[in-house]
């Protein structure tokens, strides 16, 4: 059965979005707060509260999306060091990423996801 590309612009609007929204974000909390994330971040975890369990959890996602750049890329050296990126940055960097793919692979889902296996 031939599949047929679809060009999945709801996806990819979504992508965008995110992206934009998360470094205009982004921007706003550093210019009010400063740049100490990590301080913030494993600090609520370290308290055993609501915004270190989600953190916590956030970490997870993370952990697992880089997992995944790593393991689609046959875990070369330049998927290595963009996984690392990625779960530092997150979506702002996960979400081109995915576009990018979304583009280059014309939209077959399949081979977006597991790239050349």
């Amino acid at each position: 059965m031939e599949t047929k590309p679809n060009n999945h612009s709801t996806f990819k609007l979504l992508l965008i979005v995110q992206t934009i929204g998360l470094v205009i974000y982004t921007i706003i909390a550093a210019k009010n707060f400063g740049w100490n994330l990590f301080d913030v971040y494993f600090g609520d975890m370290l308290k055993l509260n609501w915004n270190g369990q989600f953190n916590l959890d956030f970490s997870c996602y993370l952990l697992l999306s880089a997992i995944w750049i790593m393991w689609r890329n046959q875990f070369s050296i330049n998927a290595i060091l963009y996984a690392i990126a990625a779960a530092i940055i997150g979506i702002m960097l996960f979400a081109p990423y995915l576009l990018y793919l979304l583009v280059i692979e014309k939209g077959n889902l399949k081979r977006v996801l597991i790239g050349n296996r």
